[in-house]
C-alpha cells in the first residue's frame, strides 16, 4: 500500500513562499506610508513655491491681495475688501481667496470658483485640507508667523517630520503639532508649519 502526502521538502517550499508573501504586503504598506508622508512634504514646498511665486507677481500674499482679483484671475469673490495687504493670512476672508487666487492665476491646479474653505484646499494623502493661517506665539513658543496649517495627520508622521525637517519638539521651532508627541491616547493630530 503506497502512501501519498507531503514531503518535508514540499511542505518548507510552501512555508517560505508565505512567508515572502506576508514580507512583501508589510513591505507594501510601509511604502504607502512613507510615499504619503513624502507627499505632504512635497505639497508644502510646492505650495510655498507657488505663495511666494504669487507675491513676486502680484506684490501681495495670496487672499492678502488688497486688489479685485475677481475679473482678472476668476477668484469669484475675492474683491479689493477680502485682504488687507497685511502681509499676514489672518483675516477669514483671505483664507479661502488664498487658494482661489493661486489657483486663478496658475500657479496651482484646482476651482477657483469655489469660495469656500471647505472645499478649495488641497487635501492631504490623509483626508485634511492645507490651510493659510497666522498664529502670534504659539503654544508660547515665541514662534509668530504665516503657516500651512494640514489637518488630520497621524501623530508618529508629525512627530517624524517634526525630527527630519526641524528640532523634534512638539510645541517650538517652525514644524509645531496641535499634541504633545507623548500623547499616546491620540492617534491624529495637526501641523502648523511655519514656512513663510
Amino acid at each position: 500500500m503506497k502512501r501519498s502526502g507531503f514531503t518535508l521538502v514540499e511542505l518548507s517550499i510552501v512555508l517560505v513562499i508565505i512567508g515572502l508573501l506576508i514580507g512583501g504586503v508589510l513591505k507594501g504598506k510601509a511604502m504607502i506610508e512613507n510615499a504619503k508622508n513624502k507627499r505632504i512634504k512635497s505639497d508644502i514646498d510646492s505650495t510655498v513655491a507657488a505663495v511666494y511665486s504669487y507675491q513676486d507677481k502680484y506684490n501681495y500674499l495670496p487672499g492678502d491681495d488688497r486688489n479685485d482679483r475677481s475679473v482678472t484671475l476668476g477668484a469669484i469673490g475675492c474683491t479689493a475688501n477680502s485682504g488687507n495687504g497685511d502681509g499676514l493670512f489672518n483675516l477669514a476672508a483671505e483664507y479661502s481667496c488664498a487658494w482661489q487666487e493661486l489657483i486663478g492665476a496658475g500657479f496651482i491646479s484646482g476651482d477657483k470658483t469655489l469660495h469656500d474653505e471647505n472645499l478649495v484646499p488641497k487635501r492631504n494623502p490623509y483626508g485634511g485640507r492645507y490651510l493659510f493661517r497666522y498664529y502670534n506665539n504659539l503654544h508660547g513658543s515665541g514662534v509668530s508667523g504665516n503657516s500651512i496649517y494640514v489637518e488630520n495627520i497621524p501623530l508618529d508622521v508629525i512627530q517624524s517630520m517634526d525630527e527630519k525637517y526641524d528640532d523634534g519638539t512638539w510645541n517650538s521651532g517652525d514644524i509645531q503639532s496641535t499634541t504633545d508627541y507623548s500623547a499616546n491616547s491620540i492617534a491624529y493630530s495637526d501641523i502648523y508649519w511655519f514656512a513663510f
